[in-house]
């Protein structure tokens, strides 16, 4: 079987490298979402962040940066 010429092989990997990316500001934008549903059920961005093991910092980034439009 011949190997398709490069700028179809080329076309092809940024297509897919356009897909992952809009699945990955999904996943990001979800993840914000139940992380801000976290905020709600446990009180504070402080209390998300010690229960997960991550910074407020970070926390707070996530949901800021991905639930705004």
């Amino acid at each position: 079987m011949e190997t398709p010429p490069w700028r179809d092989r080329l076309r092809t990997e940024e297509e897919l490298l356009e897909q992952l990316e809009s699945q990955a500001d999904q996943a990001r934008r979800r993840r914000a979402t139940a992380l801000k549903d976290g905020v709600t059920d446990l009180g504070s961005v402080y209390a998300v962040a010690k229960d997960l093991g991550r910074s407020q910092t970070a926390v707070s980034k996530a949901i800021k940066k991905y639930t705004t439009a």
